[in-house]
């Protein structure tokens, strides 16, 4: 099978766990016999620099003839007195709105190694699995009107959805959980938000078409203490777009570090694929960054994209085996580094490019 991806590596510390995440991909597509195709294109601030924009509209033209596309990550904090629309992020966005993918797929699970470096204790995150399916084209980041009058001293955003974007993230939720615990949590404000109980009613009505699934409500702000009190109860969880922003970052804590967090965009014309976590410029270059969210989203790319099931679960596998080595970056070592070895960037990257190549001889 071959594989045609387009890598934009973006800003910050993107290049380099970029570079680690295309290093296994190319292992593990190797050895399944594939030959993945890859395309490098520019977006976020190093495309404001060199293109004038942060979407080039190569950039756009290549993503959208590609057949998944593979994004380090994007944002700078010298482009923060640029118009909203200017700043890098405002190049994801685009991206995003262009591929069309609606369903953000952010898996939360605690790998029994790196529970000392978790806030919670092991007895509450051990066993942790949580699919979060958070919808990412609607409500307060796209809605309309918005504005910021600096003249009046005000500012607005408009949270608004349609039924049917709401029963499309609801099907792709109940699908993911047929083939997992069969259980949907919805996450909404519908004591509050009119916006909330359109969301309730629709996630309530699409239940209907998968009998075999239990479904759940909860408000999110209850959401976000249960997960820090009782995150095993949970398996799929729907939210929409801004809840999800904030529910899947404080998840983070579950893994013990943000770069843990792998992520990936599905349902439009291409799927996007991309770590949680943001760009840290502060650390880009300097060989501490932890590509290991950019390595398991590689295999979120070979699972949903191209059904490369084995080889999607080597890389998960190569990656918990290099865990239990006691291999660790430097963001997980912090808390106890005794018997630990902490390696850099590339040196993390190879021992799990090496552990892949055993996993599928």
């Amino acid at each position: 099978m071959k594989l045609k991806v387009l890598v934009t590596p973006g800003d910050g510390i993107g290049p380099e766990i970029m570079e680690q995440g295309i290093a296994v991909l190319q292992e593990a597509t190797q050895a399944g016999g594939h030959t993945l195709q890859l395309d490098y294109k520019r977006i976020g601030g190093i495309a404001i620099e060199q293109d004038g924009t942060p979407l080039p509209p190569k950039t756009l033209a290549a993503a959208l003839d590609s057949e998944a596309v593979f994004l380090g990550a994007v944002g700078d904090d010298k482009f923060n007195a640029l118009p909203t629309s200017k700043r890098p992020e405002a190049g994801l966005l685009g991206l995003r709105a262009a591929l069309g993918g609606f369903a953000n797929l952010r898996p939360v699970f605690a790998f029994k190694e790196l529970t000392v470096n978790s806030p919670l204790r092991p007895e509450i995150i051990d066993g942790t699995d949580i699919m979060f399916v958070r919808e990412l084209l609607g409500g307060l980041y796209y809605g309309q009107p918005r504005e910021w009058n600096k003249e009046k001293g005000e500012a607005f955003n408009t949270m608004r959805y349609t039924r049917g974007e709401v029963e499309r993230v609801a099907r792709t939720s109940f699908q993911l959980a047929q083939k997992r615990r069969k259980l949907v949590t919805s996450v909404d404000k519908a004591n509050v938000l009119e916006v909330s109980q359109l969301w309730r009613d629709t996630v309530t009505e699409v239940a209907k078409e998968f009998p075999d699934v239990t479904l759940e409500h909860q408000f999110v702000d209850a959401m976000s203490m249960h997960l820090m009190k009782r995150p095993r109860d949970f398996d799929v969880v729907v939210v929409e777009n801004t809840f999800g922003d904030i529910l899947t970052d404080e998840a983070s804590v579950i893994t013990g570090s943000l770069g843990m967090l792998p992520s990936g965009t599905v349902g439009g014309k291409i799927n996007l694929y991309e770590p949680a976590h943001g760009s840290a410029p502060k650390h880009a270059n300097k060989n501490i960054a932890n590509p290991l969210a950019t390595i398991l989203t590689a295999a979120m790319l070979l699972r949903h994209s191209f059904a490369l099931e084995a080889e999607a679960d080597a890389i998960v596998k190569a990656v918990r085996k290099v865990l239990e080595a006691g291999f660790r970056t430097q963001d997980l070592a912090r808390t106890n580094p005794e018997g630990l070895t902490v390696l850099g960037t590339r040196e993390m990257g190879a021992k799990v490019r090496e552990m892949v190549k055993k996993l599928l001889k």
